[in-house]
This record gives C-alpha cells, sequence and structure tokens, in this order.
C-alpha cells in the first residue's frame, strides 16, 4: 500500500472518529500513531554505530565518482540511454 492510500484511509476514518470524539484531528497522519509505551516507539529511533557503517558502506566511494555515466553522453543524453525520442527541435 502507498504512503498516499495510507494516508487518503487514515484521514477518511479520522472523519468518522471525530465525529465520534472531537479530540480525533482531522488532519491526522501516520507520525501521529505511536506504540501505547513511549520506550517501544524509541527503539525504531535509535541507531547503533554498527547500522550506520552499514548504510554509510553502501554509499559511492571516490572511484565510484569517477566511473562516467552511460546517460550522460553527447549522443541525446538519458532520452536516447531510455530509447525515447528527444523532445528538442
Amino acid at each position: 500500500m502507498s504512503q498516499t492510500a495510507v494516508n487518503k484511509q487514515l484521514k477518511k476514518h479520522a472523519r468518522t472518529a471525530h465525529e465520534m470524539c472531537d479530540e480525533v484531528p482531522l488532519d491526522i497522519h501516520v507520525h501521529q500513531l505511536r506504540h501505547e509505551q513511549l520506550q517501544t516507539t524509541m527503539v525504531y529511533i535509535d541507531i547503533t554505530i554498527e547500522q550506520e557503517l552499514k548504510a554509510l558502506a553502501t554509499l559511492e566511494d571516490e572511484n565510484d565518482k569517477k566511473v562516467s555515466k552511460k546517460w550522460k553522453n553527447g549522443k541525446g543524453g538519458l532520452a536516447e540511454f531510455c530509447g525515447v525520442k528527444s523532445m528538442k527541435k
């Protein structure tokens, strides 16, 4: 389910809930929902050094940055690479 679809459903049900309890905000979004215990929610936002290093390892290194991109060429660029006619006249 996409983020847009989740937000649409959430707002739909928030309107219904707001009719029964005016404390339910009409402009609710998913980030306002959390577990009953704050400590449970905190687990999801705590990033360990190991997780940070693993994420950083997926980034391009200096050698990767020197490799030319296949779609960056003088023959039409991305449109040519994707097999789409260029709209330039």
